[in-house]
Protein backbone atom coordinates (compact mmCIF):
# COMPACT_ATOMS: atom_id res chain seq x y z
CA UNK A 1 0.00 0.00 0.00
CA UNK A 2 3.12 2.34 0.48
CA UNK A 3 4.48 1.91 -2.77
CA UNK A 4 1.18 2.63 -4.97
CA UNK A 5 1.08 6.02 -2.88
CA UNK A 6 4.48 6.42 -3.17
CA UNK A 7 3.33 6.74 -7.40
CA UNK A 8 0.46 8.96 -7.01
CA UNK A 9 2.88 11.25 -4.66
CA UNK A 10 3.34 15.01 -5.69
CA UNK A 11 7.05 14.69 -6.28
CA UNK A 12 6.51 12.07 -8.90
CA UNK A 13 3.48 14.14 -11.15
CA UNK A 14 6.12 16.80 -10.81
CA UNK A 15 8.95 14.97 -12.58
CA UNK A 16 7.21 13.60 -15.36
CA UNK A 17 5.58 16.24 -16.66
CA UNK A 18 8.71 18.57 -17.95
CA UNK A 19 9.41 14.80 -19.66
CA UNK A 20 6.13 14.90 -21.37
CA UNK A 21 6.28 18.37 -22.61
CA UNK A 22 9.76 17.91 -23.78
CA UNK A 23 8.27 14.75 -25.81
CA UNK A 24 5.78 17.07 -27.06
CA UNK A 25 7.85 19.88 -28.17
CA UNK A 26 10.06 17.03 -29.92
CA UNK A 27 7.44 15.49 -31.45
CA UNK A 28 6.02 19.05 -32.56
CA UNK A 29 9.76 19.77 -34.07
CA UNK A 30 10.28 16.68 -36.03
CA UNK A 31 6.83 16.97 -37.23
CA UNK A 32 7.55 20.78 -38.92
CA UNK A 33 10.83 19.09 -39.98
CA UNK A 34 9.15 16.59 -41.73
CA UNK A 35 6.58 18.92 -43.24
CA UNK A 36 9.45 21.83 -44.34
CA UNK A 37 11.59 18.78 -45.81
CA UNK A 38 8.70 18.04 -47.88
CA UNK A 39 7.70 21.16 -49.16
CA UNK A 40 11.05 21.95 -49.91
CA UNK A 41 11.50 18.85 -51.77
CA UNK A 42 8.38 19.50 -53.48
CA UNK A 43 9.53 22.71 -54.76
CA UNK A 44 13.28 21.33 -55.47
CA UNK A 45 11.19 18.92 -57.98
CA UNK A 46 8.75 22.09 -59.21
CA UNK A 47 12.06 24.01 -59.96
CA UNK A 48 14.01 21.19 -61.57
CA UNK A 49 10.81 20.26 -64.17
CA UNK A 50 10.60 23.73 -64.83
CA UNK A 51 14.47 24.06 -65.33
CA UNK A 52 14.19 21.09 -67.95
CA UNK A 53 11.35 22.94 -69.88
CA UNK A 54 13.00 26.04 -70.08
CA UNK A 55 16.14 24.24 -71.32
CA UNK A 56 13.93 22.06 -73.68
CA UNK A 57 11.87 25.44 -74.64
CA UNK A 58 15.55 27.39 -74.71
CA UNK A 59 17.00 24.09 -77.08
CA UNK A 60 13.86 24.61 -79.47
CA UNK A 61 15.14 28.49 -79.67
CA UNK A 62 18.15 27.67 -80.66
CA UNK A 63 17.27 25.16 -83.36
CA UNK A 64 15.01 27.90 -84.70
CA UNK A 65 17.48 30.80 -84.80
CA UNK A 66 19.88 28.25 -86.64
CA UNK A 67 17.18 27.58 -88.89
CA UNK A 68 16.57 31.42 -89.49
CA UNK A 69 20.56 32.12 -90.09
CA UNK A 70 20.96 29.87 -92.40
CA UNK A 71 17.82 30.91 -94.60
CA UNK A 72 19.04 34.53 -93.99
CA UNK A 73 22.43 33.45 -95.19
CA UNK A 74 20.28 31.94 -98.40
CA UNK A 75 18.54 35.00 -99.26
CA UNK A 76 21.55 37.23 -98.42
CA UNK A 77 23.39 34.79 -100.88
CA UNK A 78 20.77 35.00 -103.83
CA UNK A 79 20.75 38.78 -103.34
CA UNK A 80 24.36 38.76 -103.90
CA UNK A 81 23.71 36.78 -107.14
CA UNK A 82 21.12 39.08 -108.54
CA UNK A 83 23.00 42.31 -107.61
CA UNK A 84 25.58 40.94 -109.40
CA UNK A 85 23.96 39.68 -112.49
CA UNK A 86 22.12 42.84 -113.07
CA UNK A 87 25.69 44.64 -112.85
CA UNK A 88 26.45 41.90 -115.82
CA UNK A 89 23.36 42.99 -117.06
CA UNK A 90 23.86 46.19 -117.17
CA UNK A 91 27.64 46.25 -118.62
CA UNK A 92 26.56 44.20 -121.06
CA UNK A 93 23.72 46.92 -122.26
CA UNK A 94 26.05 49.47 -122.35
CA UNK A 95 29.50 49.86 -123.87
CA UNK A 96 30.66 52.44 -121.49
CA UNK A 97 30.39 52.64 -117.22
CA UNK A 98 28.15 55.48 -116.26
CA UNK A 99 29.97 58.87 -116.09
CA UNK A 100 32.04 58.11 -118.81
CA UNK A 101 31.65 59.51 -122.80
CA UNK A 102 31.76 57.49 -125.66
CA UNK A 103 33.67 57.62 -128.83
CA UNK A 104 34.00 55.39 -131.68
CA UNK A 105 35.52 52.00 -129.71
CA UNK A 106 36.67 54.05 -126.91
CA UNK A 107 35.15 55.43 -123.47
CA UNK A 108 36.64 58.63 -121.67
CA UNK A 109 36.08 60.33 -117.97
CA UNK A 110 36.43 63.92 -117.81
CA UNK A 111 37.76 64.46 -114.51
CA UNK A 112 36.81 68.47 -114.35
CA UNK A 113 37.74 68.35 -110.72
CA UNK A 114 38.02 71.70 -108.43
CA UNK A 115 41.64 73.18 -107.61
CA UNK A 116 41.54 70.46 -104.01
CA UNK A 117 40.82 67.48 -105.47
CA UNK A 118 43.21 68.22 -109.10
CA UNK A 119 46.40 66.56 -109.70
CA UNK A 120 49.79 66.43 -110.74
CA UNK A 121 50.21 64.58 -114.38
CA UNK A 122 51.14 61.51 -112.42
CA UNK A 123 48.85 61.16 -109.63
CA UNK A 124 46.00 61.31 -112.60
CA UNK A 125 47.51 58.43 -114.43
CA UNK A 126 47.38 57.04 -110.93
CA UNK A 127 43.49 57.69 -111.04
CA UNK A 128 42.95 56.46 -114.28
CA UNK A 129 45.07 53.25 -113.80
CA UNK A 130 42.61 52.43 -110.46
CA UNK A 131 39.81 52.48 -113.09
CA UNK A 132 41.31 50.01 -115.37
CA UNK A 133 42.18 52.91 -117.38
CA UNK A 134 45.00 55.29 -118.40
CA UNK A 135 45.62 58.81 -119.70
CA UNK A 136 43.82 59.28 -122.79
CA UNK A 137 46.29 58.58 -125.89
CA UNK A 138 45.37 60.08 -128.70
CA UNK A 139 45.79 58.67 -132.36
CA UNK A 140 43.91 60.42 -134.96
CA UNK A 141 42.46 64.29 -135.72
CA UNK A 142 39.00 63.04 -135.00
CA UNK A 143 39.79 61.85 -131.88
CA UNK A 144 42.18 64.76 -130.98
CA UNK A 145 38.70 67.21 -131.57
CA UNK A 146 36.68 65.09 -129.34
CA UNK A 147 39.06 65.20 -126.61
CA UNK A 148 39.64 69.24 -127.14
CA UNK A 149 35.36 69.98 -127.71
CA UNK A 150 35.45 67.96 -124.16
CA UNK A 151 38.44 69.50 -122.42
CA UNK A 152 35.91 72.16 -121.04
CA UNK A 153 37.73 75.21 -119.13
CA UNK A 154 36.69 77.18 -116.24
CA UNK A 155 37.91 79.54 -113.85
CA UNK A 156 38.72 76.69 -111.52
CA UNK A 157 39.83 74.33 -114.39
CA UNK A 158 42.93 75.60 -116.36
CA UNK A 159 43.20 71.85 -118.91
CA UNK A 160 43.06 68.39 -118.64
CA UNK A 161 45.96 65.80 -118.27
CA UNK A 162 46.49 63.75 -121.59
CA UNK A 163 48.74 60.82 -122.02
CA UNK A 164 51.84 62.91 -123.54
CA UNK A 165 55.03 63.66 -121.40
CA UNK A 166 58.90 64.56 -122.30
CA UNK A 167 60.53 61.80 -122.25
CA UNK A 168 65.15 61.77 -123.44
CA UNK A 169 63.93 65.08 -124.50
CA UNK A 170 61.40 63.84 -126.96
CA UNK A 171 57.59 64.04 -126.63
CA UNK A 172 56.35 60.92 -126.41
CA UNK A 173 52.57 58.74 -125.40
CA UNK A 174 52.36 56.27 -122.49
CA UNK A 175 52.32 54.04 -124.93
CA UNK A 176 55.92 54.23 -125.59
CA UNK A 177 54.69 56.00 -129.37
CA UNK A 178 56.71 59.17 -130.23
CA UNK A 179 54.32 61.98 -131.00
CA UNK A 180 54.23 62.89 -134.85
CA UNK A 181 51.77 65.57 -134.57
CA UNK A 182 53.13 68.12 -137.29
CA UNK A 183 51.26 70.96 -135.96
CA UNK A 184 51.77 70.88 -132.27
CA UNK A 185 55.69 72.75 -132.05
CA UNK A 186 56.07 73.63 -128.92
CA UNK A 187 59.33 72.08 -127.80
CA UNK A 188 60.08 69.48 -125.70
CA UNK A 189 60.98 70.26 -122.47
CA UNK A 190 61.96 68.25 -119.34
CA UNK A 191 59.91 67.68 -116.71
CA UNK A 192 56.61 68.91 -118.68
CA UNK A 193 53.66 67.07 -119.78
CA UNK A 194 50.72 67.85 -121.98
CA UNK A 195 47.45 69.26 -120.78
CA UNK A 196 44.42 69.62 -123.41
CA UNK A 197 42.26 73.04 -123.33
CA UNK A 198 39.08 73.70 -125.26
CA UNK A 199 39.34 75.56 -128.17
CA UNK A 200 42.86 76.26 -127.60
CA UNK A 201 44.40 72.45 -127.85
CA UNK A 202 47.64 71.43 -126.42
CA UNK A 203 49.79 73.25 -124.06
CA UNK A 204 53.19 72.54 -122.25
CA UNK A 205 52.95 72.80 -118.65
CA UNK A 206 55.16 71.07 -115.65
CA UNK A 207 54.07 67.36 -114.94
CA UNK A 208 54.13 68.97 -111.32
CA UNK A 209 51.15 71.32 -111.53
CA UNK A 210 47.48 70.65 -110.97
CA UNK A 211 44.87 70.01 -113.30
CA UNK A 212 42.22 67.88 -113.95
CA UNK A 213 42.57 64.84 -116.03
CA UNK A 214 40.84 62.03 -118.79
CA UNK A 215 40.85 58.72 -118.45
CA UNK A 216 40.67 56.39 -121.96
CA UNK A 217 39.71 52.72 -122.00
CA UNK A 218 38.28 50.28 -124.30
CA UNK A 219 34.48 50.37 -125.25
CA UNK A 220 32.30 46.90 -124.58
CA UNK A 221 31.02 45.11 -127.42
CA UNK A 222 27.43 45.36 -127.58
Amino acid sequence: MSATSDKKSPSFTQSFLPIAVCWVILLVIMAHRIYFTSVISGNNAKLTAENQNLTAENQILNAENNKLNTRNQELEAQNNNLTEQKRRENRQCKACEDGWLQHQSSCYEINNAKPPDQKTWEEARDNCRGKFSDLAVIVNEDEKKFINDNSWRSKEVKGYWIGLRVEDGRWKWIDGSNLTESSWTQPPTNGHCAISVQKEGWKSVSCGEKNGWICKNKALSV
